[in-house]
């Protein structure tokens, strides 16, 4: 087998979902699950993984596996002669560049507060002084490069080791420890005092609370954490599935992914609710969740360090499961488009990379003033909007609409690919729901980022 293949279909399932599952897992969807009503949202959010996520993230594969490239060029190998869909490659290229800029800086967060709680940083520090320290953080350039720089060092030297000795190898063990923590974590925190109570506000299905914000808006947040749960659509998923063998049929395989993707952000719920709870704190969404809500919670519960600690390994193995997966990505893309060998490429992306990740810590401290999407925004808001409101839902219509379309590579090919091998077969009944409604879905998912973003409230 080549050492550009996984060597187990176990590596390939936990790639790919280290690649989905990142912060977003746990600081946003336990907070809006909780907001809309519990299990109603949940329901809700199962259905659009089904009907949305899935077949984004088969095309994705299929794509893959069927070209044995990377996005680079895998649209210059399946499009038919005289069209352009390879001209996407670009946009897919600069959203795994986008993405990293400001997911580097935010993954070395994780380093810090790692470290900080492995020292007993936060002992003896009230809420104040726990927001001081994240304060404190975001206004030292020199503290943020420094983490930033360690979490490119440890992605990159991990792809350095090849796919199989490193990626493969290294995001196994990651994937492994990481859903042992969250068990260990969830429990813990379940077995608080009023700790069923947190978990009773999470998973109680609330209708009343799910109706108080009319339909639109949750079943807009369910539409929206679906898709950008997976990150799909700026091809990197396809990578993997280009590294693995037509054994098995590639539904089973996705399925398997967005289950682990899913499995990881409710029980992150299961370790936030109760604990917000037992203490009397409002869980909040977003990085005061992680860096000053939960930090004060950690600092009052007996053998806190200790629990502080597991939790922010468990955030720095999820934030760097991503960052491989991505680097590999991008990695891929370049010994492609440029036919250098792996290292030769490592050693040229990887301070390409730092200095990309420098305008997003700047944005914080130096660079303050300059609030791109109004006041009160920075520079990682601004990159985050061109990822996740632009190229991830563009990605996605293409993918599909080529995936389809007979003036792309269509569905008889599509359909033979994904149901090459053995396990669950895709039915060909899917073909006009995936030609004609999916695409107006993820239309409806972009207009809705503009609007939320630049006309909601």
């Amino acid at each position: 087998m080549s050492s550009n293949n996984f060597s187990s279909r176990l590596g390939f399932i936990l790639v790919s979902a280290g690649c989905a599952i990142g912060l977003g897992n746990v600081w946003r969807f336990p907070y809006i699950a909780g907001k809309y009503g519990g299990a109603a949202f949940v329901l809700i959010y199962l259905l659009f993984l089904a009907i949305l996520g899935l077949p984004i993230v088969l095309a994705e594969f299929a794509v893959g596996r069927a070209s044995v490239r990377s996005v680079a060029t895998s649209f210059d190998v399946l499009e038919p002669s005289g069209t352009k869909w390879h001209w996407y490659k670009y946009g897919a290229i600069a959203g795994n560049f986008l993405l990293m800029m400001f997911y580097t800086p935010v993954s070395g967060w994780m380093t810090y507060y790692l470290y900080k709680e492995a020292v007993g940083g936060f002992e003896g520090l009230d809420p104040a002084g726990i927001g001081g320290v994240f304060g404190g953080l975001l206004s030292s350039p020199g503290v943020m490069a420094g983490n930033m720089i360690l979490m490119v060092l440890l992605g990159f030297g991990v792809c350095y080791l090849g796919v199989q000795a490193g990626v493969e190898r290294i995001t196994k063990f990651v994937m492994s420890l990481l859903l042992v923590l969250m068990i260990v974590l969830a429990l813990k925190s379940a077995s608080l005092p009023g700790g069923e109570e947190g978990i009773r506000y999470y998973l109680w299905p609330d209708f009343a609370r799910f109706a108080e914000h009319g339909l639109g808006e949750p079943i807009a947040a369910a539409m929206g954490q679906a898709f950008f749960t997976l990150s799909i659509g700026i091809g990197a998923l396809a990578i993997f599935g280009s590294y693995i063998t037509k054994k098995n049929k590639l539904t089973g395989e996705a399925v398997w992914v967005i289950l682990l993707d899913t499995f990881v952000a409710l029980m992150a719920g299961f370790i936030i609710f109760p604990a917000c709870s037992s203490y009397n704190v409002s869980p909040d969404s977003g990085p005061n969740l992680l860096f000053i809500t939960l930090p004060n919670i950690f600092n009052n519960m007996p053998g806190g360090r200790l629990w502080g600690t597991l939790f922010f390994l468990f955030m720095f193995f999820a934030a760097l499961s991503t960052v491989i997966a991505v680097f590999e990505n991008l990695i891929a893309c370049l010994m492609e488009l440029t036919r250098r060998d792996r290292k030769t490429v490592i050693r040229l992306l990887c301070p390409a990379m730092i200095l990309l990740a420098m305008p997003c810590i700047l944005g914080f401290n130096l660079w303050g003033g300059f609030q791109p999407l109004g006041s009160g925004s920075c520079v990682l808001d601004l990159e985050d909007f061109l990822v996740s409101d632009n190229l991830l839902p563009v990605g996605g219509f293409l993918y599909i609409t080529f995936c389809t379309s007979r003036y792309g590579w269509g569905w008889k090919n599509f359909l033979t690919e994904v149901n090459t091998g053995r396990g669950i077969t895709l039915p060909n009944c899917l073909r006009f729901y995936m030609s004609y409604i999916l695409p107006l879905i993820i239309l409806a998912i972009f207009a809705n980022g503009y609007y939320a973003r630049f006309f909601h409230g």
